[in-house]
């Protein structure tokens, strides 16, 4: 489906009335007396990229819950706010969300993705721990799901090695074969920013020559995504978005990274212009909205603070005209947190699913295992909280280390 015919249908399908909701189990005892006890802390060894970050929360009711802190980019502070954070919702209830955000959020300015990362898992094990205590999924805890599956593109640049047309081409078809409707690259890393101008010019030739292949070889009957990672400025941003208007992108994400810059290209494309994926917060979030920046809001559940703050970053969007595709190259436990809340939201239009990362064995890290279908639709459960635990064989096989909180 093109670009032109998703966004009305993706808005009807919002609208078609709430999906109803499975008969949960009752919970067993006082959800509010729950204590938490203890934190686990697992590096999964993936791929060369490195491995996943994450955590299971223990309390003194047996139930578990479990969080993505992945892609932090230095897993070892990651992990020590983990720990520091893990302190403070030990000594409150497993309903403390705002406390546990208002003791994080200062910190973020010093700590940066470290605090974001391990802010936002403990979050989501959070709400995965309300909705097993509640006998309810977590959808259920944002307003209720407008819809029981969710779309994902397949991300494909962090599973292709072959940085030229064919290389892109091949791993393309691969994600179309396994059944995906929606193709996102990026093709532009790498680019030499302070080159000379023939330098950029070559690579940015061949950026856009990876992504005609790639359009080549899916066809206009599915979706190409390009990220630009923030690799142009003004007068190169508007040369490529010209440059790539035979393409019929679906969007074209990140093209600049300062805010006027990004507001100007935005306002002049032809594109549907997407970005926000590193921004923390609604207070981060927020002048990118002010000054019109983007037709689509990325956050990520991993990097933004997690699930409440991605459904506020999504409310604040949809009162700007702005549609919501959630950044998330995460693990099966990110993306299952992020689908939760993309079911509630009115202006959801596609999540990300990193194609590649560990595909032998990905969905068999949860039991039951990631619920993927054909289209790459991830169907939302019914069952109490994220309706995951950790496989814990699987978890021990691909083990890098282990920490405890």
């Amino acid at each position: 489906m093109l670009r032109r015919d998703f966004f009305p249908a993706a808005a009807a399908a919002a609208t078609a009335g709430l999906a109803a909701c499975a008969p949960a189990p009752a919970p067993d005892r006082n959800a509010m007396a729950i204590k938490i006890t203890g934190v686990e802390i697992f590096r999964i060894e993936v791929n060369s990229r490195g491995p996943w970050c994450v955590i299971r929360v223990q309390t003194d009711a047996g139930l578990t819950g479990i969080g993505d802190a992945s892609h932090s980019g230095k897993d070892d502070p990651a992990i020590g706010k983990i720990k520091e954070y893990a302190e403070v919702v030990k000594r409150g209830s497993i309903f403390d969300i705002e406390a546990l955000r208002a003791y994080a959020h200062p910190q973020y300015k010093e700590g940066g993705r470290a605090v974001s990362c391990a802010l936002s898992a403990l979050e989501q094990a959070l709400y995965d721990l309300q909705g097993k205590a509640m006998g309810v999924p977590c959808w259920a805890l944002f307003g209720g799901k407008m819809r029981d599956q969710i779309r994902n593109y397949a991300n494909i640049n962090r599973s292709t090695d072959d940085r030229v047309p064919a290389g892109f081409a091949e791993r393309a078809g691969q994600a179309i074969d396994a059944g995906f409707t929606a193709i996102k690259m990026a093709s532009f890393d790498g680019m030499p920013r302070n080159g000379s101008a023939a330098e950029i010019e070559a690579h940015t030739k061949l950026g856009i020559e990876c992504a005609q292949a790639v359009r080549d070889r899916i066809g206009l009957a599915n979706d190409l995504l390009v990220d630009a990672h923030n690799n142009f400025d003004y007068e190169r941003g508007l040369d490529l978005m010209k440059r790539m208007e035979p393409l019929e992108l679906f969007f074209l994400e990140e093209i600049s990274r300062p805010i006027d810059v990004f507001s100007r290209l935005k306002k002049q494309a032809t594109m549907p212009i997407a970005g926000g994926e590193s921004l923390f917060g609604v207070q981060e979030y927020w002048p990118y909205l002010v000054a019109e920046t983007v037709n689509i809001a990325m956050p990520d559940v991993k990097y933004c603070g997690g699930m409440l703050e991605l459904k506020k970053i999504a409310a604040m969007a949809e009162s700007n005209g702005v549609q919501c595709s959630p950044h998330g190259p995460a693990s099966p436990v990110g993306n299952m947190a992020a689908a939760h809340v993309c079911a509630t939201l009115p202006n959801f239009l596609i999540l990300e699913y990193s194609y590649g990362d560990a595909v032998e064995w990905r969905a068999e890290m949860t039991n039951p295992p990631e619920p993927l279908e054909k289209g790459g639709m991830l169907r939302v459960p019914d069952t109490p909280g994220l309706g995951y635990e950790l496989n814990d064989t699987l978890v021990e096989k691909r083990l890098v280390d282990k920490a405890t909180a």
